[in-house]
């Protein structure tokens, strides 16, 4: 993928589109320019987020990554834990949504539970795709989604761009 070429996020067009996940297979972007380019057209259309990862560590990366950049692309954001939590439309942690996002963002294997993926606008599942254990563990988690009724997407940069390879769902 292109450095700054916008990362495929369906639902521009029917904002409020319920319970849709969807997954991103990386294989030539990193996991922190994927989740900062989907967060900030999210935080355009006015979504609250929560990312949630299961490596304080790697999240303070994608933290450090999230301040950069000019400040006409600034993505407001705390890390959880703060007194501020509730007030932050972009949250990043390991534990329950406390900001009121509708929207949630999984990097390293991170878990969703099927009642909380339930009321989300949008499930995003990020993983690297030369991982075979993210791999194995994205599998598990767009079955477990995709057979609770939650419709599904699932997307790919193999080719060099993102492309849709597979849907499930309304």
């Amino acid at each position: 993928m292109e450095p700054g070429k916008p990362v495929p996020m369906p639902g521009d067009e029917a904002a409020g589109v319920m319970g849709l996940a969807m997954f991103y297979h990386l294989t030539r972007s990193a996991a922190e320019d994927t989740a900062a380019n989907l967060v900030g057209r999210a935080v355009g259309q006015g979504w609250r987020v929560m990312i949630r990862g299961t490596d304080a560590e790697r999240l303070g990366r994608l933290d450090a990554q999230l301040w950069l950049g000019p400040p006409e692309t600034f993505l407001p954001h705390g890390v959880q834990g703060g007194a501020q939590d509730a007030d932050q439309p972009v949250l990043l942690g390991v534990g329950q949504i406390t900001n009121g996002a509708r929207a949630l963002m999984l990097v390293d294997g991170a878990e969703v539970s099927l009642p909380e993926a339930t009321t989300m606008d949008r499930v995003w599942v990020i993983f690297d795709g030369a991982d075979t254990a993210a791999l194995s563990h994205a599998r598990g988690q767009w079955r477990t989604l995709t057979e609770a009724g939650i419709s599904a997407q699932y997307w790919s940069e193999e080719s060099g761009s993102w492309a849709k390879k597979a849907e499930k769902g309304a």
